[in-house]
């Protein structure tokens, strides 16, 4: 055990403990306002507030490379991309009936298996593990930039391919709509002539 872990424990919180608890509350009751409202705009609002209190969540853990790296990829391009997609498929503003699809249950049920196996894998990898704020940031630019281009370039080269698919995907869909909308209903070709000959000649 450090000398971090041993000057003070979980009944003595520091205020970076008390400040990442209730960041950490924010998040949390953002994360579930997005999956639970039935409204696709506010919904991708509310992810804005999760991911940003991801990023403050990472800067009270002096990891402020991966703090602006949550901010400028997933909250300014992740959740932008989700809004242009709401926008070009013309998704309802208001309430959405359709969302739900029923299987809340189900859902709900698999959610909570999940986060029980996540909380459970992190607390067994980090049981005895303290992060000592007032030492040397571990999260530094520096440290996580070596490690990054380093250990995890091709992940990160993997998920700048996707979000250029999706952005491609996005605008041929928008194109091919505005297509549509502009070929219109096919013409109607001009009227037979009927009894061309009725009358006969004279």
């Amino acid at each position: 055990m450090t000398l971090a872990a041993a000057s003070h424990g979980f009944l003595s919180p520091t205020g970076v403990e008390i400040a990442f608890l209730l960041v950490g509350l924010v998040t949390f009751g953002a994360a579930v306002l997005t999956v639970t409202t039935r409204q696709l705009v506010h919904a991708a609002l509310w992810l804005v507030v999760a991911l940003g209190g991801l990023a403050v969540e990472y800067l009270l853990l002096t990891a402020e490379f991966i703090a602006w790296v949550q901010v400028l990829i997933y909250v300014g391009a992740v959740v932008v991309l989700l809004l242009f997609g709401l926008m070009l498929t013309r998704a309802p503003v208001g309430r959405s009936p359709d969302a739900d699809s029923g299987n809340r249950w189900a859902a709900l049920t698999v959610a909570a298996a999940s986060a029980a196996a996540l909380v459970w894998v992190v607390v067994d990898a980090f049981r005895a593990t303290w992060i000592d704020l007032d030492g040397p940031a571990a999260g530094s630019t520096a440290v996580t930039g070596a490690s990054l281009f380093q250990n995890w370039v091709l992940p990160f080269e993997a998920l700048s391919v996707l979000l250029l698919a999706a952005l491609v995907g996005a605008i041929v869909l928008s194109r091919r709509a505005k297509a549509e909308r502009t070929a219109g209903p096919p013409a109607a070709g001009p009227p037979a002539a009927h009894g061309a000959d009725k009358g006969g000649v004279r």
